[in-house]
């Protein structure tokens, strides 16, 4: 049996993404500022540095406020070592598309993970 996964009542999710993006989500009500002033999101343009992406990222995956981590998937290509590396199940990573960059599939890393266990559990239980 799997041990329960901690979550509190007011976990947020946090966004990695372009102004588009980000302003979307601000307006359905997913943005937040602690006392503290820290937001849950971080604006991609072009002025971004990876390494801002790169801190973000991590300041996401290790603050117990945060369930989940929607990254674009352009964004997330630019810091592919560091998602790809990740393997908690929360805060989960999800890829998301922007309006300028269409989803691929094939760059997905839950989604690649998710294929990679279930043709090891197709192989393991003798099934083709």
């Amino acid at each position: 049996m799997r041990a329960p996964i901690a979550t509190n009542n007011s976990a947020l999710i946090a966004m990695i993404a372009d102004e588009d993006t980000v302003t979307g989500f601000l307006m359905a009500g997913v943005g937040n500022v602690d006392l503290r002033r820290k937001t849950n999101y971080l604006i991609v343009d072009s002025k971004t540095t990876v390494k801002a992406i790169e801190d973000a990222f991590k300041e996401f995956t290790t603050r117990e406020d945060i369930a989940i981590v929607l990254i674009s998937q352009y964004v997330a290509n630019m810091i592919r070592f560091l998602v790809d590396r990740y393997n908690k199940p929360v805060p989960a990573i999800l890829e998301i598309p922007s309006k300028d960059h269409p989803y691929d599939p094939a760059q997905d890393s839950v989604l690649s993970r998710v294929k990679h266990l279930f043709s090891t559990e197709s192989v393991a239980s003798g099934r083709r």
